[in-house]
């Protein structure tokens, strides 16, 4: 009987350890390369945010940065910066 709670737990850890190499350990990867990539936008840099506009940083603040588009101008959060185009075309 000992054996066998021994080998449940020790699939339960191995389940866990699985679970956390396939799935959190990358996630965490991928926010850390999106804060350091929003850290590093600068005025100039074309970029899309989450809902799909493009536009032309013209300013940056704190938080927020200012993007022109065509004819417009709009103050976003930096947090809804999702890629910049220029990596996206392989232009730099």
């Amino acid at each position: 009987m000992g054996g066998q709670g021994m080998q449940s737990i020790l699939m339960l850890v191995l389940m866990v350890v699985v679970f956390y190499f396939f799935m959190i350990r990358p996630q965490m990867k991928k926010q850390k390369e999106l804060k350091k990539f929003r850290e590093n936008l600068k005025a100039g840099d074309k970029i899309v945010t989450i809902g799909g506009i493009h536009g032309k940083i013209l300013e940056i603040a704190d938080t927020t940065v200012l993007i022109q588009t065509e004819g417009s101008k709009f103050r976003l959060e930096k947090s809804a910066i999702a890629q910049n185009t220029e990596d996206q075309i392989g232009v730099k």
